[in-house]
């Protein structure tokens, strides 16, 4: 149905840049948000940041200032500048689709990526 495809992870110094892309394909009528999340080893995952199709965001405390999130909403495609990054932002970041509503317009369901690693080194 719908298909959340990630990329642009990598190893990167610390105080480095990173940008992940993430692009929703199928059968899409709209997108309400879409968002990044990070899971670190031992630790559950959080929000990173989303963004509404109107373009309000939120970002969580530890990335403000130094990540940017922003959306295409005619490509469905959300990305996620990270900058100054550091050894604690090392996780596996996840692509998150929310209230999708498809052609078929039976409702709203949420959709995940498969996770991209980013590893900061000190």
């Amino acid at each position: 149905q719908v298909q959340l495809v990630e990329s642009g992870g990598g190893l990167v110094q610390a105080g480095g840049s990173l940008r992940l892309s993430c692009a929703a394909s199928g059968s899409i009528f709209s997108i309400n948000a879409m968002g990044w999340y990070r899971q670190a080893p031992g630790k559950q995952r959080e929000l990173v940041a989303r963004i509404t199709s109107g373009g309000p965001t939120t970002y969580a405390d530890s990335v403000k200032g130094r990540f940017t999130i922003s959306r295409d909403n005619a490509k469905n495609t959300v990305y996620l500048q990270m900058s100054s990054l550091k050894p604690e932002d090392t996780a596996v970041y996840y692509c998150n689709a929310l209230r999708v509503r498809l052609l078929r317009n039976d409702g709203t369901y949420d959709y995940w990526g498969q996770g991209t690693q980013v590893t900061v080194s000190s």
